[in-house]
């Protein structure tokens, strides 16, 4: 793995917390509604042992929760969505500080339960809301101090009867725990916005990937990795097919889709696609994150240099496609006068990112050889791990001994027939706006099909059943090649982040859409001539730094964080005592 694929991998993980969230801001508002409604009610029945006061307490606490929830979002001038999933995780402190409090009374034989637990709850509640309100909504470490308790205390007041009130809250200890836990809150928005180095602070990056993941705006978060990138040179390679009537591409860029929907790159395949009038393949090249383009300007001046492609080669022939399996390594390759096309994978098995010392090696052998250029696809057709090193070496063993295999093939005109989805009703949310394409290639007397997925990987196992079915129906199916888009038309509540394809598609509905564009790519199919086009761009990419800097950045927070846990636990634990 390189160190850019390791550093986004760590990332991701980091990731994974935000799943925690609530699905929906009406789970919240439910979820607080409720839990404030168990609040009142365990208190007012243990605590105050007033249960003839519910009937009351309840409707009013719920009333002061959804008034101080607008109060909250016109005074912090956010979403509600963010205040109604701060009021459910807040009350749900509150409501864990109660429960330990009764908890605690047969636990540790207490004579008597002791009513600072409430007002402990709401002391907690309040340091959460800065923690929140600093990092998540951008407030002012004195404005969130100043208006943490609104919201907390107000709900006290409300079903608390009066004459405890004074009695309760100044209590000594009430004091004592209120006091250490908004240390503790401020403590740790402070110390963790300054944890990131020399990246732009912590928070306010935060706030800009929030900003771009609910509410779809990469501006924020586009400047910041913009102003972080640097100049490089990329290559983008070619092979346009022209027919009497029609053209098509097989498109091999080096930039890599992402960072993350809907920042930079992370359509470029589907913007690439569309750029050559729906009628290319955009391979996935042997490339990481490191060749992420960060902004939507930086991908527009990449897509206007795609029309100064230089034609660097061209011809009519082209061999029969050699296929060489070496263990669970897969080579997939095609000569096209000096130009040869190898398509990697280990489907069924999966992997990650093909490594860059697999493409350097290989163009190497591919010259030494006579080759002009070798280009190399990786299929990204299965999950997997980072590939391990036994891998990576069948992999090389299969690509040169199919390299030494095509120098062998006589070639023969090629003739082309192309069919994408845009006329099939494909609703489905683990495909990019791309949907899906076949290429079918007769060349002599054999017909071959080569199938592309805009998709971020496939599920394993799905690019054998299709295969299979086409082989049921007579079809030589070559591969199937996914384009690692990092559109999502919605969230994934899942550990990848994403719906590889397969994960939401049901395998029959995608045999049956790959073999009905077959039928029709083969109806199109004529004789064709190939360009091998060729186009160096300058843009700005992200670099293998930027995510190291984020990556530390972001463990050194999440070390914090992880402590100022371990301590807030342990001082709320010996509060049960």
């Amino acid at each position: 793995m390189t160190a850019s694929s390791d550093n986004v991998s760590r990332i991701h993980k980091r990731y994974t917390l935000t799943t925690l969230t609530p699905s929906s801001s009406y789970v919240s508002l439910a979820a607080s509604i409720v839990i404030a409604c168990v609040i009142v009610s365990l208190s007012m029945l243990y605590y105050f042992k007033s249960a003839d006061k519910l009937a009351f307490s309840i409707p009013l606490t719920v009333a002061i929760l959804l008034v101080t929830q607008f109060t909250d979002a016109k005074l912090l001038k956010t979403d509600h969505s963010k205040v109604l999933h701060m009021s459910a995780f807040g009350t749900l402190l509150w409501l864990v500080t109660i429960i330990g409090g009764l908890l605690s009374v047969y636990v540790f034989s207490k004579p008597h339960l002791s009513q600072v637990y409430i007002a402990e709850g709401m002391l907690l509640f309040a340091s959460f809301r800065i923690g929140i309100f600093t990092s998540v909504i951008g407030t002012k470490v004195k404005t969130a101090i100043a208006i943490c308790l609104i919201q907390p205390l107000a709900m006290f007041l409300a079903f608390v009867p009066s004459e405890q009130w004074f009695q309760i809250l100044s209590d000594p200890r009430c004091i004592t725990f209120g006091l250490v836990f908004i240390f503790l809150g401020t403590a740790w928005t402070i110390l963790t916005d300054r944890a990131t180095g020399k990246v732009a602070n912590a928070h306010k990056f935060l706030q800009a990937y929030i900003a771009a993941l609910t509410r779809n705006d990469p501006v924020e978060m586009e400047t910041m990795m913009e102003a972080r990138s640097q100049p490089s040179k990329v290559s983008t390679f070619q092979i346009l097919f022209k027919t009497k009537n029609n053209e098509c591409r097989l498109v091999l860029p080096d930039v890599h889709p992402g960072p993350f929907h809907p920042i930079g790159g992370s359509n470029i395949t589907y913007l690439i696609y569309k750029n050559l009038n729906s009628s290319a393949m955009v391979m996935h090249s042997v490339s990481d994150h490191s060749l992420n383009l960060p902004s939507k300007f930086q991908v527009e001046q990449y897509l206007a240099s795609l029309q100064k492609s230089s034609t660097i080669q061209q011809g009519v022939n082209c061999t029969k496609p050699v296929t060489v399996q070496v263990n669970k390594a897969r080579a997939v390759g095609l000569l096209f006068d000096k130009t040869a096309v190898l398509i990697l994978s280990l489907s069924p098995h999966g992997m990650e990112d093909v490594p860059t010392f697999v493409k350097t090696e290989l163009e190497q052998y591919g010259k030494n050889r006579g080759f002009e250029q070798v280009l190399i696809v990786d299929s990204h057709n299965a999950m997997g791990e980072e590939i391990s090193s036994l891998d990576a070496d069948d992999l090389l063993k299969a690509a040169k001994s199919n390299l030494d295999t095509l120098i062998t093939k006589e070639a023969a005109p090629i003739e082309i027939g192309f069919a994408n989805a845009e006329n099939l009703k494909i609703e489905t949310d683990d495909l990019g706006p791309g949907r899906v394409a076949i290429m079918c290639m007769k060349i002599g007397d054999e017909k071959f099909f080569l199938g592309w997925a805009d998709a971020n990987n496939m599920q394993n196992g799905l690019r054998e059943e299709i295969a299979n079915h086409f082989s049921k129906n007579g079809y030589n199916l070559l591969e199937i090649c996914t384009s690692d888009t990092h559109y999502k038309s919605r969230n994934a509540r899942n550990k990848h982040g994403y719906f590889e394809f397969g994960s939401l598609s049901k395998s029959d509905d995608a045999k049956s859409w790959f073999l009905q564009l077959a039928k029709k790519a083969e109806q199109n199919i004529s004789p064709a001539s190939f360009e091998l086009l060729a186009q160096e761009t300058n843009v700005k990419v992200m670099g293998n730094k930027q995510f190291e800097d984020y990556s530390k950045s972001l463990d050194r927070a999440m070390r914090m964080t992880q402590g100022f846990l371990v301590v807030t636990t342990a001082f709320f634990f010996y509060t049960m005592l």
